[in-house]
């Protein structure tokens, strides 16, 4: 359990430092990290993160499938953990 919880720790802080960095790059119109890596991120346990990291930065704000994509993948991790909370403890 230690070792999953460090895992999401880390995905988090994944999750909100390429939210930074892409609104960095987005500003020096440089190379762009895609957004399917952004929601990859947050799929495999960043959301918290990077939904985080969208509002922190006003980062993709303005994109309908980010407004509704990051808070249904937190939705979605939240049921999971209730499952499994509720049914292993």
């Amino acid at each position: 359990m230690k070792i999953f919880l460090i895992y999401l720790l880390l995905m988090n802080i994944a999750g909100f430092a390429a939210m930074g960095i892409d609104k960095c790059k987005a500003k020096a119109h440089a190379w762009r990290i895609p957004e399917k890596t952004l929601f990859g991120l947050s799929l495999l346990g960043g959301s918290t993160g990077t939904w985080a990291g969208m509002y922190a930065f006003r980062h993709k704000t303005k994109h309908w499938y980010f407004v509704k994509g990051m808070p249904l993948i937190f939705f979605i991790h939240v049921v999971i953990a209730c499952v499994i909370y509720r049914n292993f403890y």
